[in-house]
């Protein structure tokens, strides 16, 4: 009764939005909703069910962003001609140089460590003298409108299951590498690899055009201007007593909002038999005790290394549908506040190790943080309306209502860390 409660108080938010702004508004909010609900159900696996403590958020949404321009932007053939082979033969030779290395550790005895840093060291020189000239050559063709080497032209869905790939891939890589560090030295791994993937985002133009961003990626969902276009949809708005371009806006995010609901509802159907299965029940015991887990004979380490792997990939699927949705990729608005703690206090708030309350989270932050920004405004103006122009405590009032957003979301995280610590939907 208290989830059906709680859901339905987060129901009449958005229904009241609806109501009070436009359902334009209300559905925008919602669909952002949806996406980071599925972000905090990741986040949810990794936290709630095996105790990692990932604040590496940002960077697998990012690599999510980055799979929606590789596999559904329009292919740059001229920039592929002009420097493409040197840089997929530069990417082979960095990869073959890490292997080597690698080889060379664990099969040699003696001097391992001056074999390797020599391997690395002429392997990196070797690398850049490949790579430099291949991205140069193509990020001269047309750098105003393109200077990348585009995508493979596929359709857009495909980028959302590719985007889960590439976050699991670069997870399993960071985990083969941080998960033997803990709680906080976790942490902070797991954030400095995170800025460094954005890093890469912004400085590597070749790839995904940088701080230039990508736009004009294409669609799931028709355009609005062709459904304005359309007799018959033109007819079917106005018996419902709204204009074209209203309807069509609507009708767009509905189609948005549908398809970003069936993967929610898939994945709350996986992770909640994941859950309830026995390998639920061995991740909940390696969480609660490592060492008696593994007195048992849990490999916790591989386990880890799994539900890793699992939650990142959910973030990116993620990350690749908000970037469907904006229709282009902007790497300078991956900041942490928005794409890690954002999504923590999600999780915290809804319930950590219950999926359901990682959605409500999802949704119930989600909508704070839109609207609490204007609201906050109004709320200014209404304590400073009877106060002087140009007095210093009227500016400065109206000044902090720019603030009310993270003002707001310290404040539920204490509320809800106070009276309730284990989420407003606690795991059972």
């Amino acid at each position: 009764m208290r989830a059906i409660l709680l859901f339905a108080f987060v129901a009449l938010l958005f229904i009241g939005t609806g109501f009070v702004q436009s359902w334009n508004v209300a559905l925008t909010i919602f669909n952002m909703g949806l996406i980071s609900a599925i972000m905090a159900l990741g986040v949810n696996m990794q936290w709630g069910y095996a105790g990692l403590f990932n604040v590496g958020v940002m960077g697998f949404v990012a690599l999510g962003g980055l799979a929606t321009v590789l596999v559904a932007s329009v292919p740059n053939t001229e920039a592929l001609s002009a420097g493409g082979l040197r840089i997929a033969a530069a990417l082979a030779l960095g990869g073959a140089t890490i292997l080597a290395a690698i080889l060379a550790w664990t099969r040699l005895r003696r001097y391992r460590g001056w074999v390797v840093a020599a391997i690395l060291f002429a392997g990196f020189f070797l690398f850049r003298a490949v790579l430099d000239p291949g991205v140069a050559a193509v990020e001269a063709v047309n750098p105003a409108r393109a200077g990348n080497i585009g995508g493979l032209g596929l359709p857009v869905l495909l980028a959302w299951p590719v985007g889960g790939l590439l976050a699991a891939g670069a997870a399993w890589i960071i985990g083969k590498t941080a998960l033997g560090l803990r709680s906080d030295y976790l942490a902070i791994a797991t954030l400095g690899i995170a800025e460094i993937i954005i890093a890469v985002l912004k400085n590597e133009d070749w790839m995904a055009r940088g701080v230039k961003n990508v736009i004009g990626l294409p669609r799931p969902v028709p355009y609005e201007v062709d459904l304005q276009a359309s007799p018959a949809f033109r007819e079917v708005v106005t018996e419902f007593g709204m204009d074209p371009v209203t309807g069509s806006t609507i009708a767009v995010k509905l189609a948005y909002a549908g398809l970003f609901g069936v993967v929610l509802l898939v994945l709350i159907w996986l992770t909640q038999a994941a859950l309830a299965s026995p390998w639920g029940r061995m991740m909940r015991a390696i969480r609660d005790n490592e060492v008696a887990a593994e007195a048992m004979g849990k490999d916790v380490t591989r386990r880890h290394l799994q539900i890793f792997i699992l939650g990142s990939a959910v973030v990116g699927m993620a990350g690749a549908m908000m970037t469907t949705l904006d229709g282009q990729l902007t790497p300078g608005t991956y900041q942490p506040l928005r794409y890690t703690f954002l999504i923590w206090v999600m999780v915290i708030v809804g319930g950590s190790g219950n999926n359901w309350g990682a959605v409500l989270g999802g949704f119930l932050v989600w909508w704070l943080w839109v609207q609490v920004e204007p609201l906050g405004a109004l709320l200014m103006q209404g304590i400073t309306a009877g106060m002087a122009d140009g007095s210093w405590l009227k500016a400065h009032l109206q000044d902090a209502a720019a603030h009310m957003r993270l003002l707001t979301m310290g404040l539920v995280l204490l509320l809800v860390l106070r009276f309730s610590p284990r989420g407003l939907l606690p795991e059972k």
